[in-house]
């Protein structure tokens, strides 16, 4: 169970998953420049991080007949989703929020992001944009299932929802060891529900953007800071759910956190450059044929383990 944190550490986790994000906005860029036949350096992971500053200056795109509410309800609900499901993950024995459903807490925030995102893709009055809602939808349909099956397999082998207990149940035996499907299945999902990598089709080149065409400035700036929000939060849950959370040698407990999260977000970053994008129906027939029923499989070996203890 992991230690009750005083009322600062509420400013201390956002701040840390930004510095994640950063961290793989930097990485996406090195291995941009690598796959152009740049040379790898640091600053060519420095120069994603310079669209920042350009991005807040830059004059906001204008639409003829734009719902501008809701616009910026679904601009503003996709990062603030993924700062809201960091407070019940574990740094090492330190959490903001160790609440007995934080599993549950986890998935109701990154099931915002359909909300934000539909309404990011709406709000513009754009067909384009709303094709890209749309896709999200569709691809949120196909993951969302297999995901909710994936988190409550650790959440079975624990006997518990707090997020702080699983990692403690773990005793050195990772759940990533014999619960591989659900593993597989949620870092699957983190790049979904960031849709980013094979999962980019709701902000498809196709449809210029997607849910991303219509936006710039400060709107543009948040959809995209958002994206590496949810990978850097998703990788964070992968660590404690099926990594063994602070657990290691030699380093103290909220060290092996930050050290197992960084590498985690940077297999995603690196899987993401590396796996062309996915049609909709053709991952939603994977997930409802194959991996809807693995993932329930899977449930049943930590549910039978449980049962004969």
């Amino acid at each position: 169970m992991a230690d009750s944190s005083p009322w600062w550490s509420v400013l201390v986790a956002p701040v840390l998953l930004v510095a994640l994000a950063a961290v793989a906005l930097a990485a996406d860029g090195m291995l941009a420049a690598r796959d152009a036949g740049r040379p790898v350096t640091v600053a060519a992971g420095g120069r994603r991080l310079l669209a920042v500053p350009r991005l807040l200056v830059s004059q906001p795109r204008r639409m003829p007949a734009p719902d501008l509410l809701l616009w910026r309800l679904g601009v503003v609900a996709v990062p603030a989703g993924a700062v809201l499901s960091v407070l019940v993950i574990p740094l090492g024995r330190w959490t903001v929020a160790d609440v007995s459903v934080g599993v549950v807490w986890f998935n109701a925030t990154e099931v915002l992001t359909w909300a934000g995102l539909w309404l990011a893709g709406w709000g513009p009055d754009s067909a384009l944009s709303l094709i890209g809602g749309y896709r999200f939808l569709a691809q949120g349909l196909a993951y969302e299932l297999p995901l909710m099956f994936a988190l409550i397999a650790p959440a079975t082998a624990a006997e518990s929802l707090r997020v702080g207990d699983i990692v403690g149940a773990q005793h050195g035996l990772w759940y990533a060891v014999w619960m591989p499907v659900a593993f597989a299945v949620h870092v699957l999902s983190v790049l979904a529900f960031s849709f980013q990598g094979p999962f980019a089709y709701p902000a498809g080149t196709d449809i210029a953007g997607g849910v991303l065409a219509e936006a710039s400035g400060v709107d543009r700036l948040l959809l995209q800071a958002g994206r590496r929000l949810w990978l850097a939060s998703g990788a964070a849950m992968a660590v404690a759910l099926f990594l063994g959370g602070g657990s290691g040698p030699g380093l103290p407990a909220w060290a092996w956190s930050l050290v197992k999260t960084v590498l985690m977000v940077l297999v995603l970053v690196w899987v993401s450059r590396r796996v062309p994008v996915l049609r909709a129906d053709r991952w939603a027939e994977f997930a409802w044929v194959v991996l809807t029923p693995l993932t329930i499989v899977q449930v049943l070996v930590p549910a039978l383990v449980v049962l004969n203890r």
